[in-house]
């Protein structure tokens, strides 16, 4: 009967060759093959010492680091694509398997890493509520011609509730700055052409509570500049305002 046996950490030959490479502190694409194969050698030696019985890709490998090897002692020249004539590197191939066999064992330990990580997770399956609430699935029982007739009027509400939304934001875009109403009430004095105005009268419109608010606020914030002085006789009264530093404050 035969069995596969797991060696250390080595399942299989280019497992090996990895460990001895990395471990010998190598670049993969410049490996010492002289070395590494000495190094193999020795491992598959080791295995048939203790009896292992070495599987047939050991085996396999071991003759391509020993061809490989050779070919090193007695490189060939040979012409690229350009027509250059440089040595030919018979690691080349053996370079493309290493790196091959790599990206798939490091998707494996990634795909091992996710299949641990789901095996703790439990999900709880779908119950039927429907006992416990004692209210039946509700159908609504409508022919093509209403749900066409629904669907039109649902388009025509999203219809308006879009040109809502864009008259709003166009407002919104279009609100004066405080900076922008202070140069206002400034042009006001000058185009009056007299000190004092009533609060009124800095007013775009009053009906705008926007408009009112930003109007009241840039007036303190002018008086708090000392640009104007503010005047109101009574509680609740009408409010002066005057430019420069002339009257009492409010």
């Amino acid at each position: 009967m035969s069995y596969k046996v797991k060696l250390d950490i080595f399942e299989g030959p280019f497992d090996l060759l990895v460990y001895l490479i990395e471990n010998a502190r190598m670049n993969v694409y410049d490996i010492q093959v002289a070395e590494i194969t000495k190094q193999y050698l020795t491992y598959v030696d080791q295995m048939k010492r203790l009896d292992i019985a070495v599987a047939a890709e050991f085996m396999t490998l071991a003759a391509t680091l020993v061809e490989i090897k050779s070919k090193l002692l007695l490189p060939r020249v040979v012409m690229d694509e350009e027509g250059n004539l440089t040595l030919e590197d018979p690691r080349g191939e053996l370079v493309e398997r290493l790196l091959e066999y790599k990206r798939f064992k490091s998707a494996a330990e990634m795909l091992e890493s996710r299949e641990e990580e789901l095996l703790k997770i439990f999900e709880k399956p779908k119950e039927d509520l429907e006992p416990y609430t004692n209210e039946p699935d509700i159908y609504l029982s409508l022919d093509l011609k209403h749900f066409a007739k629904a669907f039109h009027a649902f388009l025509l509400k999203k219809k308006r509730i879009e040109e809502i939304h864009k008259t709003v934001e166009r407002i919104e875009t279009d609100r004066i700055t405080a900076e922008a109403k202070i140069a206002y009430i400034q042009a006001i004095f000058q185009a009056k052409n007299k000190k004092t105005v009533q609060f009124r009268e800095l007013l775009q419109s009053e009906r705008d509570k926007y408009e009112i608010a930003l109007t009241f606020s840039s007036v303190l914030e002018m008086a708090r500049q000392k640009t104007i002085k503010l005047r109101q006789s009574a509680p609740f009264g009408k409010i002066t305002v005057t430019e420069g530093r002339t009257g009492d404050d409010l």
